[in-house]
């Protein structure tokens, strides 16, 4: 018989379910189901705990082994979800189960791939990385700290989604677009404030008009401050979107030219 509190699983049966996924979350990877074979890994105990019928659990199994995929670090709320609802409804919630992971999957990656994996990386890596520039060695611990913190949040999520994840996503999916934009804009503002900091791109060329030497360096400071850098990294931008070169090339590139700006003292 199916026990229809939510209890059914213990904290210590998520904490399994969480250290399952974090060893191989996409470690099945494949084209047709994605990562439903790492699901199923990651909650075939709990899944068996909830159903102790053989074909209960056999069709549990199978219903997970479908189309799945969104982001890796925010997965397990989605299935902590999952958890939750056949713990209470048992085999009879399979296609709530179906439908709500397909619906969710989408929203769930934006989150992830928007705030996990690029604005929280990207505005404390740019700190932490200047402050490891000036050798300041708390840039090193800032970066530790937040791999610490995305290992405990990554490790508690199933928890979150199991005990809170029906209502935590039912609200969050109502401001999902505008949290989004919001949160792209604040790291577009970050990211561009520290391009003169972090970028150091100048020229000692002059101007000579008769016997006076103009610095072509403080004329483009007067009309942008930081010019050089921020024209710099535009081209870089403009490469990578367009596809015109990969990443390693790229780099390869930007060393021989300024290799080559320095010897001719046409950068500096």
């Amino acid at each position: 018989m199916m026990n229809n509190e939510t209890s059914v699983l213990s904290q210590r049966d998520l904490r399994q379910v969480a250290r399952r996924w974090m060893c191989m979350a996409v470690n099945t990877y494949n084209y047709e189901s994605q990562m439903a074979g790492s699901i199923i890994y990651a909650t075939s105990d709990a899944l068996r705990k909830i159903y102790p019928n053989d074909n209960e659990y056999k069709e549990a199994l199978n219903n997970h082994y479908k189309y799945f995929n969104t982001h890796p670090w925010i997965a397990p709320v989605v299935f902590g979800v999952t958890l939750a609802i056949e713990s209470k409804e048992g085999i009879a919630s399979k296609e709530i189960v179906q439908n709500l992971k397909t619906s969710i999957m989408g929203p769930m990656a934006g989150v992830g791939d928007t705030i996990l994996w690029v604005l929280i990386p990207t505005i404390l890596g740019s700190i932490s990385s200047y402050m490891a520039l000036d050798g300041n060695p708390l840039g090193t611990i800032v970066w530790m700290i937040l791999n610490l913190f995305f290992i405990m949040i990554r490790y508690r999520c199933v928890e979150i989604g199991y005990h809170n994840g029906i209502k935590l996503i039912g609200a969050f999916n109502n401001k999902l677009a505008r949290f989004t934009e919001a949160a792209s804009i604040l790291g577009l503002v970050v990211v561009g404030s520290l391009i003169p900091s972090v970028i150091k791109v100048t020229t000692p060329l002059n101007i000579h008009v008769g016997d006076v030497a103009m610095k072509i360096q403080p004329m483009l400071d007067k009309i942008l401050p930081g010019m050089l850098p921020v024209l710099f990294t535009w081209g870089i931008y403009r490469l990578i979107k367009n596809n015109t070169l990969k990443i390693i090339p790229i780099i390869f590139l930007t060393i021989a030219v300024c290799m080559a700006g320095a010897a001719f003292n046409i950068l500096s």
